[in-house]
């Protein structure tokens, strides 16, 4: 059986906090490299400029590529076959996520009681999710997720009868009133089936996959591309000041359901989608 000491859980996640808040990622420069090419709109073409040559300046200068580092997100598949050595791993991911955050002189935007408000000063806890699977692996992705964006998000719980329409109604609208706040271009996650959590949680992990790759569900991906088209229908544009780029791309998750139900969630990043993933 493999062993991981909660050390090195500890350096790996420091790190990945520090990465995910200074670089983004290649596919997401990427897109918003095109975006910049294809936008029709004179200041949808400066704000995305602009957008591009703060990334420039983040990765020379080692600082963050912006001022709201986030709430860290996990998602972390553990192998029921490895020992952790040394600690728990739930406290050596909150310990690496706070060393992270100290050692990066990344923001701290997390408070202990959502009505009281201290902030922690570490920026933990973050919230993490769990998958036990075969095997001795630990692989672990973060999400920093600004809250520009996240309040943007939404939930519904749709009626079957409501079918694809009605999921298609529901992410619309939610990319029309959330995008001009969320710092568009957005990528925009999708969970629909399972329950209220499953779907919101979908929603949340959808937001990693890179830019241009679809789900293998052929109606899915189709679902993902009437989306993306319609929604850059709408001529919200870069930062809500009007253009043909309002969205990078949708990523959509299913789930299965119950008779009675079809929970859909929606959650928005902006343009600083960051994501980070390693295998241990």
């Amino acid at each position: 059986m493999r062993k991981i000491g909660v050390l090195q859980i500890i350096d790996h996640v420091a790190e990945m906090c520090i990465e995910a808040n200074t670089f983004l990622s290649d596919d997401m420069i990427e897109g918003l490299r095109r975006a910049r090419q294809s936008e029709e709109s004179e200041n949808g073409r400066e704000i995305l400029e602009t957008m591009l040559s703060n990334f420039e300046v983040a990765k020379n200068k080692n600082i963050p590529i912006c001022q709201d580092t986030g709430m860290v997100v996990m998602f972390v598949t553990f192998g029921q076959d490895l020992i952790i050595e040394g600690g728990s791993l739930e406290e050596a991911l909150q310990a690496g996520v706070a060393k992270g955050y100290e050692e990066g002189y990344l923001r701290k935007s997390v408070v202990a009681d959502p009505f009281i408000r201290t902030n922690t000063g570490n920026n933990t806890p973050a919230v993490i999710h769990y998958q036990v699977v075969p095997g001795d692996g630990l692989k672990i992705k973060i999400l920093p997720k600004g809250f520009g964006s996240e309040n943007t998000s939404a939930l519904k719980m749709l009626k079957p009868a409501d079918g694809m329409a009605g999921v298609k109604e529901f992410v619309l609208q939610t990319v029309e009133t959330g995008s001009p706040n969320a710092c568009a271009p957005i990528v925009v996650g999708v969970g629909v089936g399972g329950t209220m959590e499953k779907a919101a949680i979908m929603a949340k992990e959808a937001l990693s996959r890179p830019l241009g790759e679809h789900n293998p569900l052929e109606h899915i991906e189709a679902l993902e591309e009437y989306l993306l088209e319609a929604s850059n229908a709408l001529g919200i544009g870069p930062m809500g000041l009007g253009g043909i780029n309002t969205v990078l791309g949708v990523n959509v998750e299913v789930f299965p359901t119950h008779i009675a139900g079809l929970p859909v969630a929606v959650n928005i990043t902006c343009y600083v989608n960051r994501h980070v993933e390693r295998e241990l």
